[in-house]
């Protein structure tokens, strides 16, 4: 076994141990620190969890020598700023996405990931999955011939009026929090189409008692090749929902879940052989994606994602809202 991750852990928040907690510790990594704005909250967190020790704060634990690994899964709104402290501290990074409020900001942290020489990731677990992997397999072996459309939905109930989820200064609304998944899912199929999509159109909705802040938005993209894109999100949808739907010239594949593709592993393939489904696994996409930043850090094995694909999907998230009349997220 190689030398273990150092890790330190950016506030208290419940996504951390499906997220990190649990595929840090089947992979035998440390987990060195954690630190919350109220420490008995962090105090908790960390007796829950097996961390060994409490930080003062965000600041002391991202200049903590013996923490090398960053996770953030603040606020939308923070994870900019702390992305940033953490890689100028020298330290690697895995942010819970979007890694920034904004694209000028997401350039920021390009900047700082490559005069660090550290790793950035943005947390897009879904990509690591076999139920994605093998949407992009079928496409590469010719199964559903050339890419013509793909469209993407995720939505969910609606969070309670004063989550931080529907706060515009924390970077809030339905595109950043569960849209973004959908708009780097259509982005991961250039090398299919030719290249990467460009936005035609977008429109949206205002959230009620939200100024700013998207309750839910579609967007129309167009790939080099002909092929068009759909993408749509909502967080105030009956149920949760989280398809992909690829369609090629010789046939299509459905993905019921890509976003939790562990919670439903299914491929549907449809072509004129006829319909079948695959079942991929249960393996968490967590711990999939644990695993390739790991081998990453510790033996420079390939990772498909990096703080410059971080700014990309940043970019069109920026240019979604400008074409559906709403601003940019503001920085923090």
């Amino acid at each position: 076994m190689s030398e273990p991750l150092r890790i330190g852990i950016l506030g208290a928040a419940r996504i951390s141990e499906r997220a990190l907690i649990t595929p840090a510790r089947a992979g035998g990594h440390r987990l060195v620190a954690v630190a919350a704005r109220d420490r008995d909250r962090a105090r908790s967190f960390a007796d829950t969890h097996g961390v060994e020790r409490v930080a003062d704060s965000y600041a002391d634990l991202v200049s903590d020598p013996e923490v090398e690994v960053v996770y953030n899964p603040l606020a939308n709104g923070l994870h900019g700023p702390w992305n940033l402290a953490a890689l100028r501290a020298g330290k690697h990074v895995l942010s819970e996405k979007p890694s920034a409020s904004n694209a000028e900001e997401a350039a920021e942290v390009r900047e700082a990931a490559a005069q660090a020489g550290t790793v950035f990731m943005e947390a897009f677990h879904y990509l690591f999955h076999p139920v994605n992997q093998r949407l992009h397999a079928l496409l590469a072996s010719g199964e559903l011939g050339e890419l013509r459309h793909v469209e993407t939905v995720v939505a969910m109930p609606a969070p309670p009026d004063g989550d931080v989820r529907w706060s515009l200064p924390l970077a809030g609304g339905a595109l950043m929090d569960v849209g973004c998944y959908g708009l780097h899912a259509q982005r991961m199929l250039a090398p299919w189409a030719g290249g990467a999509p460009r936005l035609v159109s977008a429109r949206g909705g205002e959230h009620s008692g939200a100024p700013g802040v998207d309750a839910w938005l579609e967007a129309d993209l167009a790939f080099p090749n002909g092929a068009t894109g759909s993408a749509r999100c909502s967080m105030v949808d009956d149920t949760w929902q989280a398809t992909c739907r690829v369609v090629g010239t010789r046939g299509e594949a459905v993905a019921p879940d890509f976003v939790l593709p562990h919670q439903d592993d299914r491929v549907v393939v449809r072509t004129e052989a006829g319909e079948r489904t695959e079942e991929l696994g249960r393996r968490s996409s967590y711990a999939y994606e644990f695993d390739a930043f790991a081998a990453h850090v510790r033996h420079g094995e390939p990772l498909p994602l990096d703080a410059e694909d971080a700014l990309a999907t940043m970019r069109l998230i920026d240019e979604c809202y400008e074409k559906a009349g709403f601003a940019p997220r503001p920085r923090s």
